[in-house]
Order: structure tokens, then C-alpha cells, then sequence
């Protein structure tokens, strides 16, 4: 059943309560509230019937994610107790749909600039896009490292089991990650089948397979990824176990089984080296995987899809973007 975001902006504050002792099944997620459109859009779901999984037992929590102050009309998000997905619907619907997840370095959600521009550009093509706001690994969860991929499998679930109301086709439905959500996304290609939650209703007997996974600058290996990219070190914590972060090494899991993949990466990115995305290139190519890379010369990291300067040829990688995914679905 969805749930409604209330309209009135609850910013820095905190609304705690406790859950000590009580079943997942007799808790219902409370209402989030949020500031004006564009965030949150006015169709949205949530993605968990009660509790959320890895929930620890006897802690009370904020039922309010908590904007991070920015003086740009940006909305980066953490505390994020109940992640939910935006629904952005085209005026044309075509059958495609992209679940996008929004980048952050795993201590925030950029909400606007790689989650609803992406929708503002891709819904005039026709493509239902939906913007994921996922839990962050670092904020008291149980197995913190399953977080993310917990809310992208059930979000790619619960999308196809609705397909017929969103009228999308659900083999159509792929993926588009940020950075860290490169990352998520990355992990999601290889590891849509890894056992990370128990399954909680029919929905969760579906695939949560990619057709289709672009990344955008994305993290795609923890060890190479250099000093300037905090990703690892935040979905890990700050103490892992030896050999922890292997079942996130996207280069390491690549395989013929992945999906067809689209990247861009601008080469003077100074936060996430463009090698990361160079080095899926070529692990798709070996496995004979379709694939299509645009490394740009110049755009930094974070661009997202707005935010390239119109002389920057890049500025239309979301025009490829949509033009490769219609020759791949």
C-alpha cells in the first residue's frame, strides 16, 4: 500500500521513538516529511511492509531523514530509516524504466542532482524512472555492509511486481548508479541473487536483475579505488574483517552472466579515478558482455545530469544513455 510523504519540511531536528521488543510484522513505517517538490515526488513508495532488515533491537530512531544544509537547491540526505522510491512518470510511457541510485560516498543521498535531474531527462524519452533513497551503512544498522543492497534487491523487486500499474515491462526495467551508487549499482549487477535479507512477500520471488546497468563514474573496486574515494571505508566501517569488502569487488565478480553496461567518466576525476570504470570496460569486453564507455576529457566528479556545461560534449551523455538503452531492451 502506498504511502504518503508529508509536505511540510522538517529540517535538523529529530523525532525519536522506540521500538524495543516489538515484531517487524506489528510495526508500520511512519510518514517521512520533507520539504516541497522537487524532493519528494508526490507518488512514492516505501520499500519495507515494517521494519526495515538489520534493524537492531531496543535502539529508538528518528523517523525524519535529515537534509544535509547546502546553499544550493540540492538534497543531500542521510538518516534515511525507511528508504522509499520516487516515482517519476513520463507523459508517453515506452515500457522502459530505470531505478536510479543516487551516489554520496555512503554518507549521504544526492537526491536532486543524480536522482531527480536524471528523471527530468529521461521521462521526455519516454522512460519511467524511479529514485532510490537507500540506508547508509553506517548508521548503527545490523551487518551494515548488507544495507544498501538489501533496499536496491527489494526495489527492483517490488518495481516488477508492480509493473502493470507503473506500465512499465519489467524485463525492461535496468539501472543507472552514481559513484557510490556506481557502486551499489555495480554490486547489484553482479550480486542480484546474493541472499541478503529474508524474503518478507510474493514480490520478493522475483528477480532483482538488472536488464541493463549504466554506471556513472562508479566505485568498482575498493582496493584501486585510491585515497580520495571514501566508499569503502564507509560500507565497511572503520574495523572489517579480513577478506570483507570481496563480495563487493565488482571487478572481481564481473562475469558473462552480467548485463548489457553503459559508463561515463569524466578523466580529470580527481575524487574516483576513471581507471575504476576503464578496468569494468575491459572485465566486459574479456566475458564478452556488451558495452558502451564514454570517457570524457574533462567534467570532474559529481556531475550528475545537469551539471555539465553545454560546450562539454558529456553534457549529452544522457542522450546516449537513453539511445543505447533502447538498442539493449
Amino acid at each position: 500500500m502506498q504511502k504518503t510523504i508529508g509536505r511540510r519540511a522538517f529540517i535538523g531536528g529529530t523525532a525519536a521513538f522506540g521500538f524495543a521488543g516489538q515484531a517487524q510484522a506489528q510495526v508500520k513505517p511512519p510518514k517521512i516529511f520533507a520539504p516541497a517538490p522537487p524532493w519528494p515526488p508526490r507518488e512514492h513508495f516505501m520499500l519495507w511492509p515494517g521494519l526495515p532488515p538489520g534493524t537492531p533491537p531496543g535502539i529508538a530512531r528518528s523517523n525524519v531523514p535529515v537534509p544535509l544544509p547546502l546553499g544550493t537547491p540540492q538534497r543531500w540526505e542521510k538518516g534515511i530509516r525507511y528508504p522509499y522510491v520516487g516515482v517519476f512518470r513520463p507523459v508517453r510511457p515506452d515500457g522502459r524504466a530505470v531505478l536510479v541510485m543516487p551516489g554520496g560516498g555512503y554518507v549521504f543521498v544526492s537526491l536532486i542532482n543524480e536522482g531527480v535531474n536524471v528523471a527530468r531527462a529521461l521521462n521526455p524519452r519516454g522512460i519511467t524512472v524511479f529514485v532510490l533513497a537507500y540506508r547508509l551503512p553506517g548508521e548503527g544498522w545490523l551487518n551494515r555492509t548488507e544495507v544498501p543492497l538489501q533496499d536496491a534487491q527489494r526495489a527492483m523487486r517490488l518495481i516488477r511486481s508492480r509493473a502493470a500499474e507503473f506500465r512499465i515491462d519489467p524485463t525492461r526495467l535496468g539501472i543507472c548508479g552514481f559513484s557510490a551508487g556506481g557502486h551499489l549499482g555495480g554490486t547489484l549487477t553482479v550480486g542480484h541473487e546474493d541472499a541478503v535479507y529474508r524474503p518478507v512477500d510474493a514480490a520478493d520471488r522475483l528477480s532483482a536483475r538488472p536488464a541493463f546497468s549504466g554506471l556513472i563514474y562508479p566505485v568498482t573496486q575498493f582496493s584501486s579505488a585510491g585515497p580520495n574515494s571514501r566508499s569503502g571505508p564507509n560500507l565497511l566501517g572503520p574495523n572489517p574483517q579480513p577478506g570483507a569488502g570481496a563480495r563487493f569487488d565488482v571487478l572481481a565478480r564481473a562475469s558473462g552472466a552480467m548485463p548489457p553496461l553503459f559508463l561515463c567518466h569524466a578523466m580529470d576525476d580527481a575524487t574516483v579515478p576513471v581507471s575504476q570504470s576503464i578496468a569494468l570496460m575491459e572485465a566486459a569486453r574479456r566475458h564478452r558482455v556488451p558495452v558502451e564507455a564514454h570517457f570524457l576529457e574533462r567534467g570532474g566528479h559529481g556531475f550528475g545530469a545537469l551539471n555539465l556545461p553545454a560546450a562539454n560534449p558529456g553534457a549529452k551523455w544522457l542522450d546516449w544513455f537513453a539511445a543505447w538503452v533502447r538498442t539493449h531492451v
